[in-house]
């Protein structure tokens, strides 16, 4: 296998610009909400705020997500995501004043995470349904997907370290500058973008109905609908453990914003080589055993992390975590983008989106809050429960399929 194979849809131009300018954009992104975790919990000293910080902007998104996939399977996708990536921009921009201005007020924060919430709702269905028209070269669709989808985890890796670099020495208004600076990048790819005329067609019979349609289209197909249910499980019980990283960082390890930059880095470590593993597959015929095994492998992690008080352990510890949990969600959203129907797949990612914006939020507040009654270890220890009681109930429910 080489290289070349690995990132062979990068050959296609509106592909490249599409991918390369999100890069720019999840990087900034990522070093925001680094940025906003470490802010709120630097003011408030309280596990259960960061619960509520990673609520306010993710719960959102849960909420009107059915919106936007009937947006993304009705309207034309290029112009949408140039207006939810405008807007993105915007909030960017209003953070940054504020914290230039030193305003710095939680609700406040919180209140500008809820608008790119509600922002994102509309934009992932459309971002991540638009791949299929993007690529010219449809053998090289299997490969896009999986890379567009483990976009976010290349960022990861980059995004939290150099926000904690840029924290510990300059603070947190320059990370919400440099994200705010990092939409330009994405603007304009976007804007260098050049299709046929008739790339984007127009469902104009796609309505409010759409969703029931959706719902109906899922019960006829088993694999999609399991592949959903495992995320959304995952994303609210297993998950949410990055939650506690802020307190690991600062209360067990007893470091500053740099630590937890790294703690967040090594999530991405393990998330490239992730990436890179499900790119190196020419067809997506082993995703669904891979996504057993990872499933498996996050809740043993989880076991090994709870108790663990050595940061050099810590880092190998997240990188297998990074691993099998981004893996996990980089297969779901490319099977799901694989075997959907096109004029079903904006709804269906839709739907996912809720399964990841909709769950996650809530483990997020559910962890806050429990771990200030049974502490940060065994709250862990509890997902990992929960983590490997999923592993076992996919496998169950695959063999079943097979037996079938």
């Amino acid at each position: 296998m080489q290289v070349s194979d690995i990132f062979r849809s990068l050959r296609n131009r509106n592909f490249s610009l599409f991918f390369y300018g999100q890069f720019i954009s999840r990087i900034g992104m990522w070093m925001q909400r680094t940025a906003v975790i470490w802010l709120v919990y630097s003011m408030t000293h309280s596990a259960l705020m960061i619960g509520v910080t990673t609520f306010a902007e993710q719960f959102p998104s849960f909420l009107f997500s059915v919106r936007g996939g009937i947006i993304a399977d009705k309207y034309n996708r290029y112009k949408v995501i140039l207006l939810t990536q405008s807007l993105s921009a915007l909030q960017a921009v209003l953070l940054t004043i504020l914290s230039f201005s030193g305003n710095e007020q939680v609700y406040l924060i919180l209140a500008l995470s809820v608008f790119l919430g509600i922002v994102n709702a509309y934009d992932v269905p459309v971002r991540q349904s638009m791949i299929n028209d993007i690529v010219t070269n449809k053998n090289d669709l299997p490969n896009a997907v999986a890379l567009n989808s483990s976009l976010n985890t290349f960022a990861r890796l980059i995004g939290p370290a150099l926000s904690g670099l840029v924290l510990a020495k300059w603070g947190t208004d320059y990370c919400f500058l440099l994200n705010a600076v990092s939409f330009i990048g994405v603007i304009g790819a976007i804007l260098a973008m050049h299709f046929p005329k008739h790339t984007f067609a127009v469902g104009h019979l796609v309505e409010k109905k759409g969703f029931k349609e959706a719902l109906h289209y899922l019960r006829k197909h088993h694999a999609i609908s399991q592949v959903l249910m495992l995320a959304a499980l995952s994303n609210l019980m297993v998950l949410p453990f990055v939650t506690l990283l802020p307190v690991y960082a600062k209360e067990i390890f007893h470091g500053d914003a740099a630590l937890y930059g790294w703690l967040n880095a090594m999530i991405g470590v393990g998330a490239i080589i992730g990436a890179i593993h499900l790119a190196s597959f020419k067809n997506a015929d082993h995703f669904q055993k891979l996504l057993q095994w990872n499933t498996l492998l996050l809740g043993l992690g989880l076991l090994l992390f709870a108790f663990v008080n050595n940061e050099n352990l810590a880092f190998l510890l997240l990188i297998v975590l990074g691993y099998a949990s981004i893996s996990q969600s980089s297969i779901c959203f490319t099977v799901i983008q694989m075997q959907t129907e096109s004029t079903y797949r904006g709804r269906i990612i839709s739907i996912m989106a809720m399964a990841v914006f909709g769950m996650l939020p809530l483990g997020s507040l559910l962890v806050g809050y429990i771990s200030q009654s049974i502490g940060e270890a065994y709250t862990i220890l509890s997902e990992a429960a929960a983590g490997l009681l999923i592993a076992i109930w996919f496998y169950v429910s695959a063999q079943k399929k097979h037996q079938a």
